[in-house]
């Protein structure tokens, strides 16, 4: 290929022999010596990556590095940002598998006194056991002043935590590195669940404990949703016991999937919960030719006007006052009583929406079991839902987004039928 810009190469693989690999790599390292020349070339300002904190036995806590540019030594002051501030510390050892070896297969290390770019470094050093993943590391050599580096290294994990809300309302995050963290937030941000802690690194008791705070706010949020990281036995045992749930998954979609599948499934608990105490908009009609039970219950036809009739529904009639029967001397509005059954062309169906016409039965209670279609009431009178203020607010909470913009307006309009303020 002589232009790359304009031609696009193909590289034939094969998942199952290996076979094209060895080419695609040329391919890469062709691409990058001959597009990106300026940005291989070596530069002695050092620039390095961390990518992991380990625990190796005998040696201790490590971090391991990508050193892209520059050359770091043994003893040198290194900075790195960490979980409750910016860590300073000595460089104890600069270690490096055995050749041919990998960085994450175990086995004796090398130890230099100084290493140059570009490779992967592994740091002993102490107190690096909070040292965040996917932060630079920074080398304090004369005439650098500690505070400044201090400062830089710390900019990518603050703004990471500027995403959290500062309610403290919200979910827990954990994942393997600070770049997967900042993906999940941005994520999350977008899906606007909001977020009240953030950790790095494994899931642990602590965690628990902390997330568990939200179930006396809000249950859904008390979750920890944990990317690509291992869980504790002792923090599923804990989560288990206090009623967290935490979701664990190394893709970011999956992770999401299932945490929006949790949500819903909580949506539908409390949906079923208020489904006695929501009462939905309704305006009603009786057909006067479609009436087949006068007495209780009552079952004729009626076109709905506005809203939405549900069964549960409660029937009133506002322009007809009788005495109430718990106090003869206050009049209330005629209650009919409650849908317990909608049809539609011998069909049940569970609601009615504006513009259906559909029988009904309504079944009164043993206070209004007297009441008689054409004695009482007739198709001259409008059938409306009984609204309260407790029903109002649980529609808001729990049926929002089940109510279009007109099925509101109903709801404004009968507020101001039962003087709901």
């Amino acid at each position: 290929n002589d232009d790359y810009r304009r031609v696009v190469s193909l590289v034939p693989t094969s998942a199952h022999t290996g076979e094209g690999i060895p080419d695609l790599l040329l391919l890469l390292v062709q691409l990058t010596q001959q597009m990106m020349v300026e940005r291989l070339m070596f530069s002695e300002e050092l620039e390095a990556t961390v990518i992991e904190v380990k625990k190796i036995e005998g040696i201790g806590t490590t971090i391991d590095i990508v050193l892209v540019n520059g050359v770091i030594h043994e003893g040198e002051t290194i900075v790195v940002a960490g979980m409750n501030g910016p860590i300073e510390t000595q460089v104890r050892a600069l270690l490096t598998p055995q050749p041919l070896k990998e960085m994450r297969v175990k086995g004796d290390y090398v130890h230099h006194k100084s290493l140059k770019a570009a490779m992967g470094v592994k740091i002993a050093g102490q107190n690096l056991e909070d040292a965040i993943a996917g932060t630079q590391l920074m080398v304090c050599r004369e005439g650098d002043d500690i505070e400044e580096l201090k400062e830089t290294v710390m900019e990518d994990f603050e703004e990471v935590m500027g995403n959290v809300s500062v309610t403290g309302h919200g979910v827990c995050v954990q994942a393997s590195t600070l770049g997967s963290l900042e993906a999940l937030m941005e994520f999350l941000r977008e899906s606007k669940i909001p977020v009240a802690a953030v950790q790095l690194g494994p899931v642990h008791k602590k965690d628990v404990m902390r997330a568990s705070i939200m179930l006396e706010h809000k249950k859904e949020y008390a979750t920890i949703l944990a990317f690509d990281v291992k869980i504790t036995r002792d923090a599923l045992a804990m989560a288990e016991e206090v009623g967290v749930k935490i979701f664990s998954a190394e893709i970011i979609y999956h992770l999401f999937d299932k945490f929006t599948a949790y949500l819903e499934e909580i949506k539908e608990q409390r949906k079923e919960e208020a489904a006695n105490l929501a009462v939905f908009p309704s305006i009603c009609r009786i057909i006067s030719e479609n009436v087949f039970m006068k007495k209780n219950p009552l079952v004729f036809g009626v076109d709905v006007i506005e809203g939405i009739l549900k069964v549960g529904t409660p029937i009133v009639i506002p322009d007809k006052m009788v005495p109430d029967p718990d106090d003869p001397n206050r009049m209330i509005m005629l209650e009919l009583g409650k849908v317990v059954s909608i049809q539609k062309d011998h069909k049940e169906i569970p609601i009615a929406k504006a513009g259906s016409a559909v029988a009904v039965k309504i079944q009164g209670n043993a206070s209004q079991s007297y009441i008689q279609y054409g004695r009482h009431f007739d198709h001259n009178n409008t059938l409306y839902s009984k609204l309260s203020r407790e029903s109002i607010d649980s529609l808001k909470e729990n049926f929002k987004e089940d109510l279009e913009k007109q099925d509101w307006m109903t709801v404004i309009k009968l507020k101001k039928v039962f003087g709901i303020v």
